[in-house]
This record gives C-alpha cells, structure tokens and sequence, in this order.
C-alpha cells in the first residue's frame, strides 16, 4: 500500500495585499513629501496630530503615483482638513 505525498500538485492562489500594503517609492517620486512629513513629526516631538496637513500631503502624492489605491481623503481621517480648504476658498471669493 503505497502512501506517497504529492505536494506539488496543490495549485497556488496568490491574493492581492492588504489594505495598508503598498509598493515601496523606489524610484523617490514622493520623497520630498515625505521629507516634509518627518521633519514635522520630528520638530513636534513625532505628534502626528500636528503634521497632519503633511501627512495629506504624502499620501495624496503616492496616490497619484500609483504606489497606494486611491481612497477618499475623507476615508483616511483628512474631512476636517477639506472642508477648512473649502472654506478658505470661499471667503476668498
């Protein structure tokens, strides 16, 4: 009576990452931003609460490179800093 064990027939799926992974900026195209970011966080005793405008920033930046799927800005926590732009600018006018 023969047993044998084929582990190579089992047939792989491989599934997209999860939310939160995304590719590296190996080329820097956002570097500049993220800079910008970490400065802050390092000048405001790594609070992120005070750099909250950078960390838009950079994310909005990856997004448009395509090295995180585009989200809402309101879904990542930014609303309140939207609706304070949209109100600048309608006091401007």
């Amino acid at each position: 009576m023969s047993t044998a064990m084929n582990f190579g027939s089992k047939s792989f799926k491989p599934k997209p990452p999860d939310k939160g992974s995304f590719p590296l900026d190996h080329f820097g195209e956002c570097k500049a931003f993220k800079e910008k970011y970490m400065k802050c966080l390092r000048e405001n005793s790594f609070e992120n609460t005070l750099c909250r405008q950078e960390s838009k920033e950079y994310l909005e930046c990856r997004m448009e490179r395509q090295l995180m799927a585009k989200e809402p800005l309101e879904r990542l926590g930014f609303k309140d800093l939207i609706e304070e732009k949209l109100e600048a600018k309608h006091e401007k006018l």
